[in-house]
């Protein structure tokens, strides 16, 4: 799937065209050369990356929750939100690809590409959907995509760039924001000390978009959820909050579910 996204995929290092230099490996005019994985996602980090993302684990508990479908409130509602134009979908964070993958098969005439730093994640990225690509590169530099490329921008509990958002996203384009909502997970994080919701959260998002976007829309999607002791455990092991919880010994919960869908579009006179 690397073929289809290479027309809006630029070098790292020069801001060149890339292409195919074999079977495993693209390269730009200039000689920048970046390896293809055998899991198939493309490493366009140009050097080491400040840090790693989603541990192995991490990503193994996230596509284990995601499959029994508690999180497909979140996807409807992203389906439902978004009227792209067309060309391509960028995931900024994808993590396996699950949320790109959904929103592909609800929109057939459209390709995509995932990016995330997490190589465990981007080896099931890369196979999420047979009309996505996988990248390897940080959210916090400049994205290795073409200026006005992109018809809508994907953002799912991920770090936001709002000036790379702007500078790939062509002009009409969208930009979908998905972030919890401050009784997201309410309950695990009384029960079992969960990494909290920032109260300013809201205020935070704004601020990352700065000047390049204006809101369209902003809903909040909520519903509660029964989870057994392993879907509990999945749940506290996809997330950040892994790190510092005893995973052994959860139990059976019932779940607030709550985050906001907030769709953007880019800002007359933003950078």
């Amino acid at each position: 799937m690397i073929d289809a996204a290479m027309p809006y995929l630029r070098c790292p290092v020069c801001e060149d065209t890339l292409s195919r230099d074999g079977e495993r490996s693209l390269r730009c005019p200039r000689g920048h050369s970046f390896d293809i994985a055998r899991q198939g996602y493309v490493n366009l980090t140009a050097g080491r990356s400040p840090h790693s993302g989603d541990t192995a684990d991490m990503v193994t508990d996230r596509e284990a929750f995601l499959a029994e479908g508690h999180y497909n409130v979140i996807t409807q509602t992203l389906i439902d939100a978004v009227r792209p134009k067309p060309g391509p979908i960028l995931d900024a964070g994808t993590g396996t690809g699950w949320y790109l993958a959904r929103l592909l098969d609800a929109l057939p005439g459209h390709t995509g590409l995932g990016i995330d730093v997490s190589k465990p994640a981007l080896r099931r990225a890369a196979r999420a959907h047979p009309r996505a690509a996988a990248a390897l590169a940080d959210l916090w530099r400049p994205l290795p995509v073409a200026d006005a490329s992109i018809a809508l921008i994907l953002n799912v509990f991920a770090p936001r760039n709002g000036p790379e958002f702007r500078r790939v996203l062509q002009p009409g384009g969208q930009l979908a924001v998905v972030t919890p909502a401050p009784d997201h997970l309410a309950e695990l994080i009384a029960a079992h000390g969960l990494i909290t919701v920032d109260p300013d959260k809201a205020d935070r998002v704004a601020a990352s978009l700065g000047a390049d976007f204006t809101v369209v829309s902003s809903a909040t999607c909520r519903r509660t959820v029964d989870l057994t002791a392993a879907e509990t455990r999945t749940l506290v092991g996809m997330t950040p909050s892994a790190r510092h919880v005893a995973l052994e010994g959860l139990t059976a919960a019932r779940v607030t579910v709550a985050v906001d869908v907030t769709l953007y579009e880019p800002a007359e006179g933003g950078s």
